[in-house]
């Protein structure tokens, strides 16, 4: 059966205030919609732990620096609801922009720090139109878990700090990447690629493996980084904008993962921009 889709604040606001009275546990996915597998494992999560779920779609404009970008984003909401029909979800949250934005809107939420590198440093303001919109929906849906896919390992970070900082009561949830057959993560931005550039961009995360293999053998990062960009320029990569080696809490540069660490990556294939990240377990000296 097809969850109610529910377009106005009040409409939402009356559902989850009769769902508390019940001392139900509320989940909370937040998406852009054009819902892939990935999606639908953080609505499988969150109907796992709690008791009602709600999942929103609203392609927020503040995250895009490009105007292309934020016209070509898929809208599917039709096709989305279908595909979250099976999974039992209680409601559909597509907001009018006003719900999100009213006139005269003139408040931004911005997370120091972590979002000054890695995406930050190449979409400006992106993660300020991240911190903004998802904070909006926390407090608009009375959620009590929230639940977010690692593939978007930065912005994942973000929400967290954002949600404590704020005093937010919402626990929020990271839950694994999805990934193709190939390996590709999978991603709404996947559907633009070529069969072509299909088949190159499944390289990406070998690349990552191998580089995470050679660390906990202990290597030094700086020296294997620059055959793996050899590697992915050889199997299409363009424009490389960062392939590093973070501290996983802080997103502080490694040379070797002393700690529990990540690699992230973020490359041009076909003309579209693709991004991924796998964790690297802990050298013990």
């Amino acid at each position: 059966m097809t969850a109610p889709i529910l377009r106005r604040l009040s409409d939402l606001r009356a559902l989850h205030s009769d769902w508390r009275r019940e001392g139900a546990r509320i989940g909370l996915v937040p998406t852009m919609g054009a819902l892939h597998e990935g999606h639908l494992s953080l609505v499988a999560a969150a109907k796992a732990a709690c008791d009602r779920v709600i999942v929103t779609i609203f392609v927020n404009p503040k995250q895009f620096n490009n105007a292309e970008d934020l016209a070509k984003y898929p809208r599917t909401e039709l096709a989305d609801a279908e595909k979250l029909a099976p999974y039992g979800v209680d409601a559909i949250y597509v907001p009018d922009p006003d719900q999100i934005y009213p006139e005269g809107y003139a408040t931004t939420v911005s997370v120091a720090g972590l979002t000054d590198v890695l995406e930050g440093e190449f979409r400006p303001g992106h993660f300020d139109g991240v911190a903004t919109v998802v904070a909006k929906l926390f407090l608009q849906s009375g959620a009590d878990a929230a639940f977010f896919g690692e593939k978007d390992y930065q912005q994942l970070m973000v929400v967290t700090r954002m949600a404590r900082d704020l005093d937010i009561p919402i626990t929020v949830q990271g839950c694994a990447t999805v990934r193709e057959a190939s390996g590709l993560a999978m991603s709404s931005r996947n559907l633009r690629l070529s069969p072509e550039a299909l088949g190159k961009a499944g390289q990406l995360y070998p690349v990552l493996r191998d580089l995470a293999d050679q660390l906990q053998s202990g290597a030094v990062f700086d020296d294997i980084l620059p055959a793996a960009k050899v590697r992915l320029a050889k199997a299409g990569f363009g424009d490389l904008e960062y392939l590093d080696l973070r501290c996983a809490e802080t997103l502080a540069p490694l040379s070797r993962p002393d700690r529990p660490a990540r690699l992230l990556v973020a490359a041009w294939l076909d003309g579209i921009r693709l991004i991924d990240n796998i964790s690297v377990d802990q050298l013990n000296d």
